[in-house]
């Protein structure tokens, strides 16, 4: 994957393996690209991904309860055209995806050639969220095999001309606790809340320590992690939607070439119909 300067900037880091070791939150006055100008972008470029129907984009957001994940793609889908753009969330397992292996569940709702597709959590969730809260018996997991299950499963994706940008929103703790609390004040925000994320709260640590493991491992350089300070939602939007943007741009940066001969049939009908 080519990346510019400001892109790479915000690459994990192997030898920095610890979210401590990133920022939450940028300076206010660090110059960042303007939010509108990388959304048109991405709205330009994705129809030109959709034309072309050659290659496919897929943006995988992760980051704890709270982090902005929801908003995050909403806000990417601002200039989207739906005919070539999807979301999708995955919550825990459960039902028929906890009799299947741990991929089987993403498999049907990957992008298709021309589109670009947005999962809140992913296949990730089975080396991270799976660790703390399992839903099989713990002595079962081989979580090296699952690494490197995600590796040739991205790899592979890649190789068929699917674009991977994996990001994880990097919230602090005093955050994290801010955003829970307005759950609880905003009546408008008070369905989001579920017991769930109070048992997230208590084992933020172990859920960090397992995440953290999940990056180094899964992190390679066809299918990159992004570490994106999450403390401002403006900044973290501004930030990936000018990943998004760049990587858009490069996949698609012209309409087909159109074909001569059906212009020239279109013209000769229109003419003999009396348009001009």
């Amino acid at each position: 994957m080519k990346l510019s300067a400001f892109a790479s900037s915000f690459l994990f880091d192997p030898n920095k393996p610890g979210f401590r070791d990133y920022p939450t939150l940028l300076d206010q006055d660090e110059k960042l690209p303007a939010l509108e100008a990388s959304l048109e972008q991405i709205g330009e470029y994705q129809r030109r991904l959709w034309a072309n129907q050659a290659r496919a984009v897929l943006l995988v957001a992760h980051g704890p309860d709270t982090s902005g994940k929801d908003s995050l793609i909403r806000t990417l889908a601002t200039y989207a055209d739906p005919a070539g753009f999807h979301a999708w969330s995955f919550s825990r397992p459960k039902g028929a995806e906890t009799r299947h292996d741990f991929l089987w569940r993403v498999t049907p709702f990957l992008p298709g050639f021309g589109e670009m597709v947005a999962f809140n959590r992913s296949h990730h969730e089975a080396v991270i969220a799976e660790r703390v809260w399992p839903v099989h018996p713990p002595e079962t997991y081989n979580w090296k095999n699952r690494y490197q299950s995600i590796r040739n499963f991205e790899s592979h994706l890649v190789e068929e001309a699917t674009t991977v940008i994996k990001i994880w929103l990097n919230l602090s703790g005093d955050e994290h606790r801010e955003r829970l609390l307005k759950r609880l004040d905003k009546p408008r925000k008070r369905w989001k809340f579920d017991k769930s994320d109070i048992d997230g709260w208590e084992k933020r640590g172990q859920y960090e320590a397992f995440a953290e493991e999940a990056l180094a491992a899964t992190h390679t350089k066809q299918a990159p992690w992004f570490i994106v300070p999450g403390d401002r939602k403006p900044q973290a939007r501004a930030i990936v939607a000018a990943i998004l943007a760049e990587q858009l741009q490069r996949l698609a940066p012209d309409y087909p070439k159109e074909d001569e001969g059906v212009l020239k049939e279109y013209r000769r009908l229109l003419a003999k119909n009396g348009v001009k």
